[in-house]
């Protein structure tokens, strides 16, 4: 895949660094404009075999201030290129929990921070995406980098189904440590 040297959000033009990851909704891309650093989630309509979406753009608009009614720790929103499917929002300059368990720097704190998140969200009805690439430790804070909320499901929440990848389970080394 090339990476694009430019991408522009409603008539801005903001250069592109690198590519921060792929999800199953989107390339996300560190990228500059006048010395400032920002996120850039391009939207992808790529086939996902195990996730159905309905409108990703309004989606990620209307998620985003879901999390912000809860209260979790998100990115700063700055502007929606609806047109072109491109949010932007703040780079949260730090480390995913991947990282983290992979070099052996994970902290509990981390992890308490994780369920706080999960306990406030659940309490309205809602899951997180737990996958451990969504969350970034910055300044000693866990943030969730990604928008995406669902409608709360056991099956989904953290301690059924997101735990099992925040520590060097099998699961983590058979999703996480294949290259290794």
């Amino acid at each position: 895949m090339k990476i694009p040297e430019n991408i522009e959000v409603n008539g801005k033009n903001f250069s592109v660094k690198k590519l921060l990851g792929k999800g199953k909704g989107g390339y996300s891309y560190l990228a500059e404009k006048d010395g400032k650093k920002y996120t850039l989630k391009q939207i992808h309509h790529e086939p996902c075999d195990y996730f159905q979406f309905g409108n990703k753009i309004e989606a990620e608009s209307r998620d985003y201030q879901r999390l912000l009614e809860v209260g979790i720790n998100i990115p700063k929103l700055y502007e929606i290129d609806f047109e072109k499917e491109i949010v932007l929002k703040e780079f949260i300059d730090g480390e995913d929990i991947v990282s983290l368990i992979k070099n052996n720097k994970m902290k509990d704190e981390y992890l308490s921070q994780a369920r706080e998140m999960a306990e406030k969200i659940n309490a309205k009805g809602l899951n997180l995406d737990y996958y451990p690439t969504n969350f970034i430790v910055q300044d000693e804070k866990l943030f969730y980098i990604d928008y995406e909320c669902s409608e709360y499901s056991d099956e989904w929440n953290f301690e059924n189904w997101g735990k099992k990848y925040w520590s060097k389970t099998e699961d983590f080394k058979n999703s996480f440590c294949k290259d290794d």
